[in-house]
């Protein structure tokens, strides 16, 4: 097109008429090359500016008539500004020739900088598109917690190692995948981005083995992180911790490293309860019938008494046994009986998921007392219903103990030991 027209009419027009006027022809050129890319460059931005507001305010009116949301995102990933450099690049690349005719240094320099910016145009159009898709997708249920920012990174690594292969031919005019040079790419490569190298592989691994999403809750100890994840990109993992601050983790780390997932919990029908309550030893005792008639007015363990004393006291009259010591046969506890009524508390709780597991258990004994463990799960798993759940349940097996004549174990206090030294020497004062 441009030759069909005589365009060094027009690009030697300055050049001309300074040397009708007399000026040496060789500064005659030079004024006129200035001059005409000036003029080229105002004309090329000019008209990049114009069609810049057209196809923007365009696109933006054409948005807001459509019911989808991703044209949305384009715009905000300002995808029309790129779309609409690429006209006034295409007259710019087809204009250097007839500008710069004569001058073979110039024409290869700036058919070089439009060669490379054009590259990184289409590299910039392609990561606009990718990161709209991501948003659009990440509206969607489906892919709300899939780590659509590694996928997206990845794939931009793609298209920014074949813009890098690309510039490079433009700058030096030598092909980057010849054997000569790709050894020692490779290792200038591999030294300088191996964090990345581990971290695309480790998303991959993430991504395909569903180690970790969006909105769980993981518990990672030694990056000191407890919180729910935000964010899963190719370098990083971002958690939010309970206190609302925020921790980073190297994405590789999640397959070198051990951490704890939550979502199976999240994802159940219940969270744990498995904490303990230390019995002191010396107050476990044998209970005898007065005692017996004391809990029965306990409902809940009242069945439980009956049922059990009768077959105590079967087993008892079959071998004959001597009741004048209350060792003899076989005998209920104060502690077994409380365990149970536990168990039948836990049962009446509507907290507790009764289709999960259940138990009130004896662990081993220690030297502070006999553990006595609560496990069970409440439906509830919301982090600070489960807490108040958890604490009125303990709440109330602690404020039962004494009607069993238990005793809970705590260590002596300031006050234990002084009202002991006060006992002691009033006893001693008396006897003397």
């Amino acid at each position: 097109m441009f030759k069909e027209l005589d365009i060094s009419v027009y690009t030697e027009f300055i050049k001309t008429y300074l040397v009708e006027k007399g000026m040496i022809p060789f500064w005659a050129s030079a004024i006129n090359l200035a001059v005409t890319v000036l003029i080229l460059a105002l004309t090329v931005l000019f008209f990049d500016i114009i069609l810049r507001k057209v196809i923007v305010t365009s696109f933006k009116l054409f948005s807001i008539k459509t019911k989808t949301s991703f044209d949305d995102f384009l715009v905000q990933s300002k995808f029309p500004r790129y779309i609409a450099h690429i006209i006034p690049l295409y007259f710019l690349k087809y204009s250097i020739p007839f500008v710069f005719d004569g001058y073979p240094f110039f024409l290869n320099i700036f058919n070089i900088a439009v060669n490379v910016y054009g590259v990184v145009l289409i590299v910039k159009i392609i990561q606009s598109f990718l990161r709209s898709t991501q948003k659009y997708l990440r509206t969607k249920e489906k892919y709300r917690d899939k780590p659509l920012e590694s996928y997206t990174q990845v794939v931009m690594l793609f298209f920014w190692g074949i813009a890098t292969i690309f510039i490079v031919y433009q700058l030096t005019g030598k092909d980057i995948m010849s054997f000569a040079t790709l050894g020692a790419a490779s290792a200038v490569i591999l030294l300088i981005f191996k964090d990345t190298i581990l971290g695309f592989v480790a998303s991959i691994q993430v991504s395909v083995n569903d180690i970790v999403r969006i909105g769980d809750w993981i518990t990672y100890n030694k990056f000191g992180a407890d919180g729910f994840v935000t964010d899963i990109n190719l370098a990083t993992v971002l958690v939010q911790n309970w206190d609302n601050t925020y921790t980073t983790i190297p994405t590789y780390s999640l397959i070198s490293d051990s951490f704890q997932n939550w979502r199976g919990m999240q994802e159940s029908g219940g969270r744990r309860i498995k904490r303990s309550v230390l019995i002191k030893q010396s107050s476990i005792k044998f209970l005898t019938e007065e005692k017996m008639e004391d809990l029965k007015k306990i409902q809940s363990v009242k069945p439980y008494i009956e049922h059990r004393q009768r077959e105590i006291l079967k087993y008892n009259e079959k071998i004959a046994a001597d009741k004048s010591v209350l060792i003899n046969g076989r005998n209920q506890t104060n502690f077994g009986v409380f365990r149970k009524y536990v168990n039948a508390y836990l049962n009446e709780n509507s907290a507790v998921n009764k289709e999960l597991a259940l138990m009130v258990r004896q662990l081993e004994p220690t030297s502070k007392g006999i553990p006595l463990e609560i496990y069970c799960f409440i439906s509830d798993k919301r982090w600070e219903n489960f807490e108040a759940i958890m604490a009125d349940i303990f709440d109330h097996v602690i404020a039962s103990v004494p009607y069993f004549d238990l005793e809970i174990f705590e260590e002596p206090t300031g006050a234990d030991l002084r009202s002991l030294a006060k006992a002691e020497s009033s006893k001693f004062k008396a006897e003397s």
